[in-house]
């Protein structure tokens, strides 16, 4: 028979919480140790990507030293006339990107491959390239060679 005397707590009573932010009734009292009337004082969840009221992430990156919108970016091999007439003195006629490999006047294959008009050739040389300046241009036509213009 039950009494009073011999009333115990159940096992699962000791292990529950305490209720919190139930105004002055609870045990933690009226702020819950939440604070007053702040952000996070209500029961609302912030968003992942909420920064505290610092500048977010997306409208920073365009000032910071370490970007740079490179996707949209063209990079260029630069080749002058005078490394046309050095390779012409090889007797190398016909140049392309791999010959310019090769003998190391350039060093990246997937950049695009200029040639500009720094220098009078004597040679007549046909080139295969994406761009060329019309100094760079003239020059070669003077000589008798030829440019052929690929789209990459």
């Amino acid at each position: 028979m039950l009494s009073l005397n011999t009333l115990k707590p159940t096992d699962w009573s000791r292990k529950c919480k305490k209720r919190l932010g139930r105004w002055n009734w609870s045990w933690k009292w009226t702020f819950s140790w939440k604070g007053c009337k702040w952000q996070n004082a209500r029961w609302s969840k912030m968003w992942a990507w909420f920064e505290w009221g610092q500048t977010p992430l997306f409208r920073r990156t365009p000032k910071l030293k370490w970007f740079s919108n490179h996707i949209f970016m063209k990079r260029y091999n630069i080749v002058n006339l005078s490394d046309l007439e050095l390779l012409a003195s090889k007797w190398i006629t016909e140049i392309t990107k791999e010959v310019l490999l090769e003998n190391w006047l350039i060093r990246k294959k997937q950049f695009w491959l200029k040639l500009l008009g720094n220098w009078e050739l004597k040679a007549k040389v046909n080139i295969t390239l994406e761009k060329v300046s019309e100094k760079a241009k003239d020059a070669i036509e003077k000589v008798g060679g030829s440019i052929t213009i690929t789209e990459k």
